[in-house]
């Protein structure tokens, strides 16, 4: 995972360097339902999303920060599961950061909390229901409408109880405005 944020911490500094024609950029008017896919390892998720319009804007320069809410639920399967329960339910509510590089291209990061509907599948205990929800992606926005992204998730309870193994999903998603 650290390679992963490396990579997309590099990726934002290059980006952060390309002059932004973002003169016109202009927050979102309305929220918008994504869904995004997932695995590490043998482990996938299924997230369906809302993300609110954004509570809060800040213009840095050329570029826009936005603070969005985002809302979910997602299904984790666990394949080729000799072993334990194979399937987790979780619902989130994540306070998430878009850093707007472009009119088209954003860096997003957040932390929230979420909960599980089990505190174990397969052989992995993850001790308690509550978790607390680490996000960092990026985004490109094809349309007004339409968008696609990346982000690695990592769910952990932070030391709450033990053991803390905590779960990763590597996702790729699609977010549309209606």
């Amino acid at each position: 995972m650290f390679s992963l944020l490396r990579a997309s911490a590099v990726l934002a500094a290059a980006l952060a360097c390309v002059p932004a024609q973002a003169q016109s950029l202009q927050p979102a008017s309305r929220g918008a339902f994504g869904v995004q896919y997932g695995m590490d390892g043998d482990l996938h998720r299924l997230t369906l999303n809302y993300e609110t319009a954004p509570v809060w804007s800040y213009r840095l320069g050329g570029t826009r920060i936005d603070l969005v809410g985002e809302f979910g639920v997602s299904h984790w399967r666990l394949r080729d599961n000799d072993t334990g329960r194979s399937r987790l339910w979780q619902a989130s509510a994540i306070p998430m950061f878009q850093w707007w590089l472009t009119e088209r291209f954003f860096v997003e990061a957040g932390i929230g909390a979420t909960v599980f509907n089990h505190t174990s599948i397969g052989e992995k205990n993850i001790s308690t229901a509550f978790q607390f929800g680490d996000h960092i992606g990026v985004a490109y926005q094809f349309t007004d409408n339409v968008r696609f992204g990346i982000r690695a998730s990592h769910f952990s309870n932070a030391g709450i109880k033990r053991p803390n193994p905590g779960l990763n999903s590597y996702q790729a998603g699609l977010t549309m405005r209606f």
